[in-house]
């Protein structure tokens, strides 16, 4: 059965998931299935293979799960990485995300307050507010479109906890397609989900414009299906 340490093969060269690059930054939009950085299996990884594609050291700003995919920032400077840092501890980059569902919410639109500890198994769990290991998750979505099968959800994050979109998806009753971590009932092939970091939006490290980058989606029929949404552009 297809898990989440199988390695797809990834489409393209890394010059075409280039999104954005200056003297400060670059951005990807990274394949599902692709590390972000180093892992213990020493897979290969967006990081390095960044690294080789402009020929300097790369330095990690935020992190993606490796079966998800979209934008992934890295800094050219260690500079650059701090203030950008910063940001995202500070709250005010904004996430969007984009999610392939089959069991659509109740609710069209709603904001998620969970409660998520680290359980075993590389597992995130949704658990009581009184548990003293738990931190508060919190997301808004909205429902976008249907096709003939599944369900397409924009995902607005508001906190940044570990698996925090597949946990609390999981727990109101619609998990992503393939993540079977957290309750759909088959994987996908290469054990990757259906979850793409759509849009990150921040201000730059040195002029202070404010940035917003935006990932084309995964090739595919399922994403195919949902071309006529409004945030396909």
């Amino acid at each position: 059965m297809p898990n989440e340490e199988s390695a797809p093969r990834f489409p393209g060269r890394p010059g075409d998931w280039v999104l954005y690059k200056d003297n400060q930054l670059i951005a990807f939009n990274k394949p599902a299935g692709l590390p972000v950085v180093p892992d213990k299996k020493k897979s290969p990884n967006l990081l390095q293979i960044g690294a080789a594609y402009v020929r300097q050291d790369l330095y990690p700003i935020h992190r993606l799960d490796r079966p998800v995919s979209g934008v992934v920032l890295f800094a050219k400077k260690t500079a650059a990485q701090t203030r950008v840092s910063e940001q995202f501890q500070a709250r005010s980059v904004a996430k969007t995300y984009l999610a392939v569902v089959g069991e659509r919410p109740t609710e069209d639109a709603a904001t998620l307050v969970h409660y998520i500890r680290e359980g075993k198994g590389n597992v995130s769990e949704v658990v009581d507010q009184s548990d003293k290991t738990a931190k508060r998750a919190e997301l808004s979505y909205r429902y976008l479109a249907s096709s003939d099968r599944y369900h397409l959800l924009e995902i607005t994050l508001l906190t940044g906890r570990k698996h925090q979109i597949r946990a609390q998806l999981g727990a109101i009753g619609s998990p992503l397609r393939g993540d079977t971590k957290y309750g759909f009932k088959r994987s996908n092939e290469g054990g990757v989900i259906d979850l793409h970091a759509h849009v990150l939006s921040f201000d730059h490290p040195v002029s202070g414009s404010r940035v917003e980058l935006r990932a084309p989606l995964p090739t595919g029929p399922v994403w195919e299906g949902f071309k006529g949404a409004d945030v396909m552009g």
